[in-house]
């Protein structure tokens, strides 16, 4: 059972993060990258903010679906375990080559790392409590 909640409540604040950053840079593009220290960039990046944005709020809703039933949410639970180890080597490789600050990647720097654990110790396998079906 204890399984259970941590996975519900790692994936619900997950969703937290994505619905607060698709939001932050669908209405606020250029406020969000100063807000993390980050140069003005041009006016045409707003639209690749965007773009990130409604990914951003999609996934949010998959990992709310994810909460609600895990087992059948597990595909969303797998695809944001590749999301969030993506997100982590693309923040070392900047961080690295001194493109981002720490400051500026914040908790890019660890949140994926923890993310992913969880999510994957958590996950929903075969042989765990999942739905029967009948056939």
């Amino acid at each position: 059972m204890k399984q259970n909640t941590t996975l519900k409540s790692t994936l619900r604040f997950i969703a937290i993060v994505q619905f607060v950053l698709g939001l932050s840079f669908l209405l606020a593009p250029q406020f969000t990258s100063r807000a993390m220290g980050l140069a003005t960039a041009p006016e045409w990046t707003d639209w690749l903010f965007g773009m990130m944005a409604a990914r951003f709020l999609g996934f949010g809703y998959g990992m709310l679906l994810a909460a609600r039933n895990p087992w059948e949410g597990r595909h969303w639970i797998k695809v944001m375990i590749g999301i969030q180890a993506i997100d982590w080597s693309v923040t070392l490789v900047y961080l690295l080559r001194g493109s981002v600050s720490l400051m500026q990647v914040s908790t890019a720097s660890f949140l994926p790392v923890i993310f992913v654990l969880i999510l994957w110790l958590n996950y929903p396998r075969a042989g765990g409590k999942q739905p029967q079906v009948a056939a």
